[in-house]
């Protein structure tokens, strides 16, 4: 290309002093080192030991090694500029039967790589939890059972207690769409169960437990920033018929609204509810409880990768996360099919459009505008190639600047957003999907471990220290 960072000035240019720039990675599918220093199991060491669950056998003993590369992923992190780094814990590293037995050395790890952030100037945030559950705790029924969400927030406090003196920016829960349904609706995550009553009840008890922890790091640090994480999708009726509509009303119920409405509104939409009656009598739902889902929070976190198109006459039976033959993700809405649009699409077969994430951004600020939102998780996975040192990515590129551009978009109309993460720092263990899917703006060799920044991470980063120098010269 005859100007590889084209176009980063000007975007650089149209975001605000202060902003945070960041990548992100969860722990399960970076660090490795699943048997040592005393790490107890979790659901996905025991997921991906059963024939059939990834697509590729594999699994995330090694994964990128980063529990013992803290020096090499810090100065990944500070060569692309970023001033933030999201990473989460490992709930069984810390806490091994997912009680309160403390394991020192899986704190150590944390502590280290906190400190090491800290001294090149990069701030941490810390999710609580990114889907690697106790396997202890699957063994007493999971996030069905209420007592798990309990387990959760004292994890929390915890966690809180030994890095809370440095670490200032926290999420709770990433994603609890994918934990409950993906893990035991469909069965496509671990622990890959099949059960679409007990998914609703998971999905409740996650909520629960995001409650339970905002509500133990801001009464023990008031000054601390809470979060949840959320995988947000536009969605859009395939047609005007009334089973259409109805369908995209449905999905972007359980999808969007269900998760949003209870943490910042202490309430389940009313349709959804009605929907979901079809399978649950909600005994889960105990008094006090959707109180304790609207703990304070001080940022929304929009996870943000692709938009939906649905039909109620069928067809795909759900947007799947690895063709590994699993069921439904949608309790009490299996009639409705998932279409496309007929726009470009990732190696994951996810449409490409950046507009979605200004909807999604200029939506959620509508209906919730006490809250600040950032982007904790955008990326794109593509069949990156080294050749000769060099991963030319332009597709990837392409696909950062856009969204980078729909952030912009969503400034301009007057979003309070404060952060950008992109996903991910580096090709990892993509779940289901094991090694064969890269998302990294840093490309992973996974026989000897050795990296390579990507085109679009050279690009990001430049934009990035574009920013950065822009308005520290103000």
């Amino acid at each position: 290309m005859t100007n590889e960072f084209e176009g980063a000035a000007a975007l650089a240019a149209r975001f605000p002093t202060g902003f945070t720039w960041g990548a992100a990675t969860s722990s399960y599918q970076v660090e490795g080192a699943t048997d040592a220093d005393g790490r107890g199991r979790s659901i996905w060491d025991s997921f991906v030991n059963e024939p059939g669950r990834v697509v590729d056998g594999s699994n995330g003993d090694t994964a990128i090694d980063s529990y013992r590369n803290i020096a090499g992923d810090v100065a990944t992190v500070k060569s692309l500029g970023l001033n933030s780094y999201r990473f989460s814990l490992s709930w069984p590293r810390i806490c091994p039967d997912g009680d309160g037995r403390i394991n020192p050395a899986g704190l150590r790890y944390y502590s280290d790589l906190v400190d090491a952030l800290l001294a090149e100037g990069i701030t941490p945030w810390v999710t609580l939890y990114h889907w690697d559950l106790p396997q202890a705790l699957e063994d007493k029924g999971g996030w069905p059972v209420r007592d798990t969400a309990l387990r959760f927030g004292d994890f929390a406090l915890i966690a809180h207690t030994a890095l809370g003196d440095r670490v200032k920016h926290w999420i709770t829960v990433n994603e609890p769409w994918c934990a409950a349904f993906l893990g035991y609706a469909s069965g496509e995550h671990a622990p890959g169960r099949r059960e679409p009553a007990e998914s609703i009840a998971a999905a409740h008890h996650l909520m629960l437990g995001h409650g339970l922890a905002a509500r133990a790091i801001k009464s023990a640090d008031p000054e601390a920033t809470v979060s949840i994480g959320i995988n947000f999708y536009p969605v859009h009726a395939a047609s005007d018929a009334p089973g259409d509509v109805d369908a995209a009303r449905r999905v972007d119920g359980v999808q969007n609204r269900w998760f949003t409405d209870a943490a910042l509104r202490g309430t389940y939409p009313e349709d959804v509810v009605e929907d979901f009656k079809a399978i649950t009598d909600f005994d889960f739902n105990r008094d006090g409880d959707l109180e304790t889902i609207n703990a304070p929070i001080d940022v929304l976190s929009v996870n943000y990768y692709s938009r939906f198109t649905v039909t109620g006459n069928g067809g795909s039976a759900s947007a799947s996360a690895a063709p590994t033959g699993a069921g439904s993700a949608w309790p009490a809405n299996e009639h409705i099919g998932f279409v496309p649009a007929g726009l470009p699409v990732t190696d994951m077969g996810w449409e490409i459009e950046p507009a979605g994430l200004t909807e999604m951004l200029t939506r959620l600020h509508a209906a919730y505008p006490e809250v600040a939102l950032a982007v904790t998780e955008n990326g794109a996975a593509f069949p990156d190639k080294l050749d000769e040192g060099r991963v030319r990515d332009p597709e990837r590129l392409d696909y950062v600047q856009q969204h980078l551009s729909a952030c912009a978009d969503a400034l301009d109309a007057g979003v309070p957003l404060v952060g950008y993460f992109a996903w991910s720092l580096a090709d990892n263990f993509e779940w289901a999907w094991g090694y064969t899917k890269r998302f990294g703006l840093v490309y992973v060799d996974f026989e000897t471990g050795e990296r390579t920044v990507k085109d679009s991470g050279r690009w990001y980063g430049d934009l990035v220290r574009r920013a950065r120098s822009n308005r520290e010269a103000e």
